[in-house]
């Protein structure tokens, strides 16, 4: 049975701060750190319906490294995906952030009517279908990466947003109207502080992808992905991790993508991951849970089940992180390349027609 924690855990911080526990004595500042970590194995301590299998985790580690040795899986394995930008410079930098402000809910309410965009002659769906329509906007000579495009309503009606976005099928892209509403707020925010780049965020950071990381979430509200959950704030930050990370991998760890503390980043706790640690044995679910996910049963945001199924994944891949630096301790691998690489198989397996539990089904703009 879990226990509540009724400990304010900010308040806390706040007094090591003052007492000079956390490290910054002699006026030593504190690495940065974003706390994902934690709080997913706290939900994993506490959760009910979602378990790991630790042996299943141990085979599932040495298949992902095996596999990602076999195949030369690393940062290049993002450059190769032809859909991605590889100018190498700022406006690679802004395709990436404007992605990733919209990189969120693409599943369809009917699977086998899903939003698709037509690209070079290839129907794309889910992330993919995202990057379409911004590789289709820029090709058609819409500013699309431009936060001073977004701002101005006269230039950029929400008309033309629909334009940049319509579906190559019947069924519309979900939430867009919430995608629309991040894009305003987000463009506000980058042109009042960050003179109209993301490019001016990094610089801030100093290097520290986890400074990123706190940056984005402290500064645009659509990236603040918290909730509580057994009475303890919980951070899990998928989209603004994913953010950090893709211009890591875009840029191959150089450039606008050096950071000291890349390793910092976790996985990014969303739909495609979970399906497939469930599908490999490492994520065991509930009877009711399973049945719920198996029926394609709404999730609500920040429902226990939601968080349980978030956390523990979260907390699943680092265990099989450590796992593989345990056993390969030469392996060049983070959580970062881990999920890339569950991710690709999951989609790989899906066209295969492998057999796999439904994704969890959660409406929300945090994944």
């Amino acid at each position: 049975m879990a226990m509540d924690d009724d400990t304010d855990h900010d308040l806390l911080d706040f007094m090591r701060r003052a007492l000079g526990l956390d490290g910054q004595s002699n006026g030593q500042k504190a690495p940065p750190d974003i706390g994902v970590l934690q709080s997913a194995e706290y939900i994993c301590d506490n959760a009910i319906d979602v378990a790991l299998d630790m042996r299943s985790c141990k085979a599932a580690a040495e298949m992902i490294v095996n596999s990602m040795e076999k195949e030369h899986y690393g940062t290049q394995t993002w450059d190769g995906h032809v859909l991605h930008p590889h100018t190498k410079d700022e406006e690679q930098v802004e395709f990436i952030f404007l992605m990733d402000l919209l990189n969120f809910s693409f599943w369809a309410d009917d699977e086998k009517a899903p939003y698709k965009v037509e690209y070079d002659g290839n129907l794309e769906d889910g992330y993919w279908s995202l990057v379409a329509a911004i590789r289709r906007a820029l090709d058609e000579g819409i500013p699309i990466t431009s936060p001073y495009f977004w701002v101005d309503e006269t230039v950029c009606p929400d008309k033309l947003l629909e334009h940049v976005f319509r579906s190559s099928t019947d069924t519309p892209m979900p939430m867009l109207k919430e995608r629309i509403k991040c894009l305003r707020e987000a463009g506000e925010i980058l042109c009042e502080n960050f003179n109209g780049s993301f490019v001016n965020c990094i610089r801030e950071a100093e290097g520290s992808a986890a400074a990123l990381v706190n940056l984005v979430v402290d500064e645009f509200p659509c990236f603040k992905d918290e909730s509580r959950f057994e009475g303890r704030k919980i951070h899990f930050y998928k989209r603004a991790q994913i953010l950090v990370a893709d211009i890591w991998a875009s840029f191959n760890g150089e450039s606008f993508g050096e950071f000291s503390d890349i390793n910092k980043i976790t996985m990014f706790a969303d739909y495609r991951i979970p399906q497939i640690l469930h599908t490999l044995g490492c994520l065991l679910y509930s009877p009711p849970l399973e049945h719920a996910v198996r029926q394609r049963r709404i999730l609500p945001p920040s429902s226990t089940w939601e968080m349980e199924i978030r956390g523990c994944t979260i907390h699943c891949v680092e265990l099989i992180r450590r796992e593989i630096i345990k056993r390969h301790p030469n392996a060049k691998v983070n959580a970062i390349l881990i999920d890339f690489f569950l991710y690709d198989t999951a989609k790989e397996w899906e066209v295969q027609g492998k057999e796999m539990i439904p994704t969890h089904r959660t409406r929300s703009i945090w994944y």
